[in-house]
């Protein structure tokens, strides 16, 4: 069949019948068709297969010049309104379904209190809320702790859930009507009398005894979905786990879930490093550093201010540290030899690798947030109050030391601490006494009157400070010192280092072996949240101390006790 005629009218191309037809073209034109129409017209057009006889077969070539369409006239285009098909993309990405069932999670009452933007955190599964967890939140929320203000936190968070624009508790609440896009599941309450049967070795009348009925119910109820309680309290998931209940504690607070995988900030190049990268390296002089430019396959494994070195005997050693990481190649700076005796800082010369590393960190000006983990007795408070105090009374790039900690106790507390602020302080701050008398030792030709005038310049320049009337301060170009940092809540390091203002360094110095505070492990401490989320910042970097140096003894209690 011959193709029809080109349209003689502007703005007429077909008829109001045969634009209402949703057009179809083939996907491929043989090139002798498109040759004679090439010759017919080379005004592109699309013809409906619909408007053309059943038996004929027809196939519609689009031409598309580069040449601009003639401008159409709006004044002969009819009024009425005509819905044109457009052609579809070829491909659509389709959205991939979850194949599982949702899971209904039962919340324990310390889970609220432990987090209150836990409802929020199980993606597109439900959350189940007895009666009784809503009892235990009205007691809990009275008070300045820490829990008491999580509980009002948490209250408030439930009330906007029930507040919003066409909520219904009988249907279950969407979660992700307050602003949460990633929860996508409904928060259900217990709205009915449940019928369960405990053990009667059980007291009906205790809470946790009521939860576990609730979620027995509930599994009945809901079978075969699976219903898991959610609790922090191990011997509510002991019990749990004893009735045949699904239970799990609450694992989004935890930043890593071995603390062995935490970024220890440096990296043992291979014993071929050279020899298989020797024709990707250059390198260059500038002042006192030498610089490497490398390509290869340990590049993705660097990050940012990370160490590298390198030892293999017969062979001179290689001690650098990540400066740039740009596409496939990374460059490397050397550092400062701070064991050496003429590059001492405030008199302390460094023992070991890790140290030197660390002190490369806490001297870098570019550096503002660093954090050292270690072991007891590896010198992380005695470098930092050396670098601290040579930039502060030598170089003068900082005004003061302020020093903090968390005041958690080992023991029973011993009660009220009288005095001011720093007064009360001073049985926290035994470190500092004990490393500043170490450092005033260090300048021995000075005498008893100069030694005596400098503890009290230095004593000056030092305050410390609790960490309970930090909110709301700004620091400006201090050298702030976060002691016992494992003890500190992920929220208590972010108000901690957000107190920073220009030209202010933080150093978080703690010991993950040795966490005091209730409720806090390694995987969820502080220090191991500001470490993992700092790694390969620019002006951020960490180092783990691997060896101690306090004494022989100190060395040999931390391997076997």
């Amino acid at each position: 069949m011959p193709l029809p005629p080109a349209p003689t009218k502007r703005a007429a191309l077909l008829s109001p019948d045969v634009l209402d037809t949703p057009a179809r073209a083939s996907s491929k034109a043989p090139r002798k068709t498109a040759k004679r129409s090439a010759s017919a017209s080379l005004r592109p057009f699309v013809e409906p297969l619909e408007s053309l006889p059943a038996s004929d077969e027809v196939q519609v070539v689009i031409y598309a010049e580069k040449k601009p369409l003639p401008a159409i006239d709006t004044s002969v285009v009819s009024s009425q309104k005509e819905s044109v098909s457009r052609p579809q993309p070829a491909f659509r990405p389709k959205k991939i379904k979850s194949t599982g069932q949702a899971k209904l999670f039962v919340l324990d009452t310390n889970v609220l209190m432990h987090d209150p933007m836990c409802l929020f955190r199980f993606e597109e599964h439900d959350i189940f809320l007895p009666m009784i967890v809503l009892e235990e939140l009205d007691g809990h929320k009275k008070g300045m702790t820490e829990v008491a203000r999580n509980a009002r936190q948490t209250s408030r968070t439930l009330d906007a859930l029930a507040g919003a624009n066409g909520a219904d508790i009988g249907k279950g609440l969407k979660l992700n009507t307050t602003g949460h896009p990633e929860a996508g599941g409904c928060l259900f309450f217990q709205t009915k009398v449940l019928d369960y049967t405990l053990p009667m070795s059980l007291p009906q009348g205790k809470a946790d005894n009521q939860i576990l009925g609730v979620v027995e119910a509930l599994r009945k109820e809901y079978a075969p979905r699976e219903v898991v309680l959610v609790s922090k309290d191990i011997n509510m998931r002991v019990k749990a786990r004893a009735l045949g209940l699904a239970t799990d504690d609450y694992q989004n607070d935890k930043v890593l879930e071995d603390g062995d995988l935490l970024y220890d900030g440096s990296l043992a190049l291979p014993l071929d490093f050279w020899t298989r990268q020797s024709k990707t390296i250059e390198s260059w002089q500038q002042g006192l550093h030498t610089f490497y430019r490398i390509t290869g396959p340990i590049v993705p494994s660097l990050l940012i201010n990370q160490f590298v070195f390198f030892e293999a005997p017969g062979e001179p050693p290689l001690y650098a540290r990540v400066t740039e990481i740009q596409a496939k190649t990374a460059v490397l700076k050397t550092l400062k030899d701070y064991t050496h005796l003429k590059n001492s800082v405030w008199g302390v010369t460094m023992r070991n690798r890790e140290q030197n590393f660390a002190m490369n960190l806490l001297m870098d000006p570019e550096v503002d947030f660093v954090t050292l983990a270690g072991t007891a007795g590896t010198g992380k408070t005695l470098m930092a109050l050396a670098s601290g105090l040579t930039q502060v009374l030598d170089d003068r790039r900082y005004t003061e030391i302020i020093m903090t900690r968390a005041t958690v106790s080992v023991g029973e507390d011993i009660g009220f601490l009288p005095g001011t602020e720093e007064e009360k302080m001073g049985p926290w701050m035994g470190a500092l006494d004990d490393n500043l008398e170490v450092l005033g030792k260090t300048d021995g030709g000075s005498g008893e009157w100069g030694r005596a005038a400098t503890n009290e310049l230095i004593r000056s320049r030092i305050k410390v400070k609790s960490m309970n009337f930090m909110r709301g301060r700004t620091f400006l170009n201090k050298y702030v010192i976060i002691d016992e940092a494992q003890n500190l809540t992920p929220k208590q390091m972010k108000t901690l280092i957000t107190r920073a203002g220009p030209g202010t360094k933080i150093i978080c110095m703690g010991n993950l072996a040795q966490i005091d505070t209730p409720y806090l492990t390694e995987g969820s401490s502080g220090m191991t949240f500001a470490v993992d989320r700092f790694k390969g910042w620019p002006h951020g970097g960490h180092i783990t101390l691997a060896r101690g140096e306090r004494s022989r003894l100190a060395d040999f209690a931390s391997e076997v006790l």
